[in-house]
Parts: structure tokens; sequence; C-alpha cells
């Protein structure tokens, strides 16, 4: 029995995804976000602001998605699990990294501080796009989890 391994993460990216394929071409695209988070110091009152940094991998058609419209600023909110690698390092010591595997991407709309309507205006339409290729992309995975829940022996 699995147990529960939900997260919810919305952030900024903050360098350009590295996109790959597999050695049996399977898309992969590696998402580096930065998480803000405010708090109120009790002993001064003032606000204090604190980074948390994430990597996010997507797979299939959802990696080729992000590859196409992920860029360095753009804001995204990410439902997925969380996957811990462990490994030996060369001299000895333990190792692990923790990733989000990402099960759905929503991209926030980007804004360029000039001309700020006409940039509006494109920002709506690719993220409308990239919205329908995401939910798309989805149906079509869930359609094939289906099927496959319908002949499994």
């Amino acid at each position: 029995m699995n147990n529960i391994n939900c997260l919810i993460v919305e952030g900024n990216i903050t360098r350009q995804p590295e996109f790959r394929t597999t050695p049996h071409g399977f898309p992969v695209c590696k998402i580096p976000i930065a998480v803000n988070h405010f708090y109120k110091k009790s002993a001064s009152g003032e606000y204090e602001k604190e980074v948390s940094y994430f990597d996010v991998e997507t797979f299939g058609k959802l990696a080729e998605i992000c590859a196409k419209h992920s860029h360095k600023g753009r804001g995204m909110s990410v439902i997925g699990r969380i996957k811990q690698n462990r490994w030996k390092t060369e001299e000895g010591r333990n190792a692990s990294r923790v990733t989000i595997i990402a099960e759905k991407v929503e991209f926030k709309q980007h804004f360029a501080k000039s001309d700020a309507s006409e940039n509006e205006e494109r920002a709506a339409e690719s993220e409308s796009a990239a919205q329908d290729e995401i939910a798309l992309a989805l149906s079509a995975q869930t359609a094939e989890a289906d099927l496959s829940e319908d002949f499994a022996f």
C-alpha cells in the first residue's frame, strides 16, 4: 500500500530548464525553482524573507511542454510528489538529494516592464496555449492509465 506523498508548491524559475532524453528516448525536463516565504520576527516585528530552492522534474509529453514554455523568471505552480535519491560518495559518505516529481504544472503569466498591454495579450495567449497543451497531455496519460487498468490481468 502506498502512503500519501503529495505536494503543492508555487515559485519562480531560477534558470533555464535542462531538457534531455534518456538512452531509451524518454523526455525529461529539470526545472529549478525558488519559493519565497515571508514571516514576522516576534522580537523586532520586522518581516523576514526565507527562500527555498527545489528541482522539479517532469517526464514524457509534460517534459516537452515545460521545455517549450519555461524560462528564467516565470512563475509556476506544481502538484507532485517528493522523491529522495540516495547514494554513497567516493569518500564513502552517505549523500541525498530531494526532488519534486511533477504530475501537474501550471504556468503563471510573465510580464515585461515595457509595453505592458501588448505583453499582457501575448502572455495570456502563451499561457492559454501552454495550459491547453498540458491539459491534452494529462488527458492522454489518464486515458492510457485507464486502458492499462481495463486490460490488467
